[in-house]
């Protein structure tokens, strides 16, 4: 995957860049096929964007050559929409879409949502509950015996027993729950194209970095806490968290997990993307645009439109994050040739009105990172926290630099940064943050300190509070300098594992005394896969100790309605 291969091989298999992906057996017979090698199922509509993980995989698998064809969004209680461009020769990849499906649907407090950004219109009921189990099942009424693979944050993050908040009760690994064949979980381009080789030549679908299936473990595997021993004692989901997070942050090792008599084998994540291999694939000839079957637009598109992924992965390491878990620990970043030549694409799009809405990623100032040892080397489950680890190298003031060549280009008027900022980085340079706050802060900055207190903070694996007003002075005073009238706009959080009211009262206090009314309150929602949840679930720490757990929808109303009113909860 690496030079300009990749993108070469895609106009082969696509001479006209401009076209998007099959969706019907018209735009098949346009490129001459009488069938396809692949076919992508999709819960969100199809917006052929990087930013969009199917179109993402679709792109990827066209330049191998390979047939590729998507649907999106299709009925599910008819498999016509399935079977519309007919039987794939290899297999179906399914994705539930950019969010797990039931956090798509339903709020911290069970609430059904009325809207979907992943949607024409933005209306919510496009996608099933739990689609990735729903689209698997219309895969096998349409073509029976065909090999399905899942993939996408809803299989990734529930690949092992998982604790459900929508149900409140633990289940199984979804593989199991969907009968599909595969999983392949976390950023998976070069997963889906060994799976492809693979299928293709007759070769078994074992032993593939970034999978998980069923079969017998290698004697050298780890076991995780059986999903019956979870069952019986709670606590075992920490020690399985923990374990699966490890994996995935070291690289290395098998995982296996008893499901009564069969057992789930977690092979080792596959290998990172270096910079050459990441810049090929945001070059491959995406149109950029939501397909032009829709009659109504889909926000989503509207959102991502004029911002431009500059890094994956996060060393933050939150609990109560699935980035990390799903993109990995150990950022990646797009050279800055490839940034800037994006941003020159863009200025030549027909509704380019000169700004930039944003240039980063799960966290902005993290462009560039490295770390100068080995993943099998590093024990911890942070970067960041308790403090910044010594062998992390960053330098954000090439970041600056980036942010400045792409507002220079010609046509660009305005460049934003509205991805996540780590403060507690920011403050180690006063020259960046200066300059961020002067050029390229569009008069709110969204920072998540998360919350003020200390053993709160703790187990969120997030830095002292202290260093979020040492950040809050930077930013006044360089608002002073560049007579500018900007404001922080804070995100937090409540009923997290081991927050009492007391605690939310606390945090009521401070914005009071800053004078601030906090517009940004999430309620904790126990996503499935995270360290938090599992702190959720069994009522205790990683370090073993038993924590408070606002666990009634009454008590997490309670703490929540301490910064927000009843009417704004969501």
């Amino acid at each position: 995957m690496h030079g300009t291969s990749l993108k070469q091989r895609a106009r082969q298999s696509c001479p006209d860049g401009s076209t998007f992906l099959p969706i019907c057996r018209q735009d098949m017979a346009r490129r001459g096929w009488d069938e396809l090698d692949i076919l992508l199922v999709s819960g969100d509509a199809y917006i052929d964007h990087p930013a969009f993980g199917v179109p993402l995989l679709g792109r990827v698998l066209e330049a191998q050559g390979y047939r590729v064809g998507i649907v999106a969004q299709p009925r599910w209680d008819t498999p016509d929409d399935i079977a519309r461009m007919g039987r794939p020769k290899l297999f179906a990849g399914i994705s539930g879409g950019s969010l797990d499906s039931m956090l798509a649907h339903y709020t911290a407090f069970r609430k059904k949502r009325h809207d979907d950004a992943y949607t024409p219109g933005g209306k919510a009921g496009a996608r099933p509950n739990r689609a990735s189990i729903v689209y698997t099942n219309l895969i096998r009424q349409a073509f029976p015996g065909l090999p399905v693979v899942l993939g996408g944050i809803e299989a990734s993050l529930r690949r092992a027993a998982h604790y459900d908040f929508w149900t409140d009760r633990l289940r199984r690994s979804i593989l199991l729950d969907a009968k599909a064949d595969l999983i392949a979980y976390g950023m998976s381009e070069q997963t889906i194209m060994t799976i492809a080789d693979r299928v293709r030549n007759g070769e078994p679908l074992e032993a593939i970095p970034g999978t998980c299936g069923l079969g017998t473990p290698p004697a050298d595997a780890r076991a995780l806490p059986s999903f019956e021993e979870i069952q019986t004692t709670p606590e075992c989901l920490l020690g399985a968290s923990q374990a699966i997070e490890e994996q995935v942050h070291h690289g290395v090792g098998t995982l296996v997990q008893a499901h009564g008599t069969r057992h789930l084998v977690i092979n080792p994540p596959a290998p990172l993307l270096d910079t050459a291999a990441l810049d090929d694939v945001y070059d491959l000839p995406f149109t950029r645009r939501t397909h032009p079957s829709y009659a109504l637009p889909v926000p989503a598109e509207e959102m991502i439109r004029w911002s431009i992924t500059a890094v994956r992965g996060c060393g933050g390491g939150c609990t109560f994050c699935a980035l990390a878990l799903h993109q990995g620990r150990r950022v990646r970043s797009r050279s800055s040739q490839s940034v800037l030549k994006e941003v020159r694409a863009l200025t030549k799009h027909p509704q380019w009105k000169g700004a930039i809405s944003d240039i980063g990623g799960p966290t902005a100032n993290l462009w560039g990172a490295t770390c100068d040892i080995a993943p099998t080397d590093c024990h911890r489950p942070s970067c960041l926290f308790p403090s910044r680890c010594r062998h992390l190298r960053l330098s954000q003031k090439d970041y600056l630099s980036l942010l400045r060549q792409a507002k220079s280009q010609p046509g660009v008027k305005h460049v934003r940064v509205g991805s996540g900022i780590r403060f507690d980085l920011a403050i180690e340079d006063p020259a960046f943050c200066d300059g961020l706050t002067a050029e390229f802060v569009g008069g709110q900055l969204k920072l998540a300190p998360e919350h003020s207190v200390a053993h709160v903070l703790r187990l969120m694996r997030k830095t002292d509070f202290t260093l979020f007003e040492r950040f809050r002075k930077l930013f006044t005073s360089a608002n002073r300098r560049a007579a500018k009238e900007q404001y922080i706009v804070p995100y937090v959080m409540s009923a997290f594992p081991g927050c009492r009211v007391e605690d939310m009262k606390a945090l009521a206090t401070w914005f009071r005394q800053q004078g601030w009314r906090p517009q940004q309150v999430q309620c904790f929602v126990p996503t499935p896969g995270t360290i938090a949840t599992a702190m959720f679930y069994s009522e205790h720490a990683p370090d073993g100790t038993s924590i408070h757990v606002a666990r009634t929808d009454r008590e997490r109303e309670k703490q929540h309605a301490l910064l927000i009113p009843r009417a704004k909860r969501r």
